[in-house]
């Protein structure tokens, strides 16, 4: 169970610190023309109110950064302190991270990245379950 735990860790960490630079990458540009992603502007246009939303990548970064990043963050730290929902809020992380990343195949078409990042959902929200099981199957034991 401690290794299920370290695991989720891990993957609350490295999907939220990957958000949290997806954050900073689109603040320090909004364009994305430093970054090479202008062109994925474009696809955004297909979305609803996105004259006004998807003219840069401001709003798409406060998206980014309050729905991967920060949830994903007070999880690991809800993991590390052992809080008895944190492996609960850690399956949610990744069934969130795995719809994120249905919008984006909505949007554009699926690659390399996009695809990874449906498996690390698909592994951290196993991750959570799994570790939600055997947390309530040790309490059960204890009474």
């Amino acid at each position: 169970m401690k290794i299920l735990r370290y695991f989720l860790i891990f993957w609350t960490l490295f999907i939220g610190i990957g958000a949290l630079w997806g954050t900073t990458m689109m603040f320090i540009d909004p364009s994305g023309e430093m970054w090479g992603m202008e062109e994925l502007l474009y696809g955004m246009q297909v979305l609803p109110y996105s004259e006004i939303l998807f003219q840069d990548f401001i709003f798409p970064g406060i998206a980014l950064f309050l729905v991967n990043g920060l949830f994903q963050i007070i999880t690991s730290i809800l993991l590390f302190s052992r809080n008895k929902y944190a492996s609960i809020y850690g399956m949610c992380c990744g069934i969130i991270l795995m719809l994120w990343i249905c919008l984006q195949f909505y949007i554009w078409d699926p690659n390399p990245l996009s695809n990874a990042y449906f498996i690390f959902g698909l592994l951290e929200a196993t991750n959570g379950f799994v570790l939600y099981r055997l947390e309530r199957k040790k309490q059960h034991k204890k009474q």
